[in-house]
């Protein structure tokens, strides 16, 4: 019966998404081109708040826990597991104080409305997965934009999603750069659990009734640490203790 309700609430979600994205595309153009970055920025939060009402019409609810102050006043490293591409808007929307930024993969840059955009014109980092030296060339460049702007980087060092929830090793080279590129950074490890459900099924129908958590960790910074090495350890053991599979 769940699953058979899936279709049409996946239909609807389906429409409604799609909608979203166009409507917001000629916005963030109008708002970069025309007013700046600030306007930008400003279109973008809007936009992650209307897709996560889209995941809402799956009957999936967002829980974002975090009772961690931070000012916005030092630039923030973000590390996430990654389950699925709902893992984008909560993080974007719930730390929108700190002008969220990507590292993503560069097939991401070009083809989706709204999305391609905001990665090419926002800030984000775009990487070549099967260049090595072209990733951390993006990546050391996009720590020094950080580093200088005071803003916040997030990364999931996985390298890509897990499709039922089980984390799988850190690739931390990327992280390793942001950390020695951003030396004066806040790094909040965070745990997301329940969002490679919405695909439990695959792409269609998608999973419904899901609740989607969010948990900052205690936010820490390398000159805590002894080595290089033990704050990976640190970050990784911290975000995988918590998952809930």
């Amino acid at each position: 019966m769940r699953k058979i309700l899936a279709y049409p609430l996946t239909c609807l979600y389906f429409l409604f998404f799609g909608l979203t994205l166009l409507v917001f595309h000629p916005i963030q153009w109008l708002c970069f081109n025309v007013f700046g970055y600030k306007a930008h920025k400003k279109s973008v939060d809007y936009l992650q708040f209307c897709l996560m009402r889209c995941i809402n019409l799956l009957g999936s609810t967002h829980k974002f826990i975090n009772p961690y102050k931070l000012d916005n006043s030092q630039p923030v490293i973000i590390v996430s597991n990654h389950q699925s591409m709902a893992d984008i808007p909560p993080m974007m929307w719930y730390f929108r104080k700190h002008h969220v930024k990507f590292v993503s993969k560069k097939e991401l840059g070009k083809g989706l409305p709204s999305v391609s955009y905001n990665l090419r014109h926002g800030g984000s980092a775009l990487i070549d997965r099967k260049n090595p030296r072209q990733a951390i060339v993006a990546i050391r460049k996009f720590a020094d934009y950080i580093e200088s702007t005071k803003r916040a980087a997030v990364i999931f060092p996985e390298g890509t999603r897990s499709r039922d929830g089980k984390p799988k090793k850190f690739q931390t080279k990327g992280l390793e750069t942001l950390i020695k590129y951003i030396p004066s950074a806040v790094i909040i490890p965070v745990t997301i659990n329940n969002s490679w459900k919405n695909l439990r099924y695959g792409k269609f129908p998608m999973g419904i009734g899901n609740s989607l958590t969010f948990e900052a960790h205690k936010p820490v910074k390398s000159s805590d640490f002894s080595s290089t090495e033990e704050l990976l350890t640190h970050i990784e053991t911290t975000i995988k203790s918590s998952i809930k599979i």
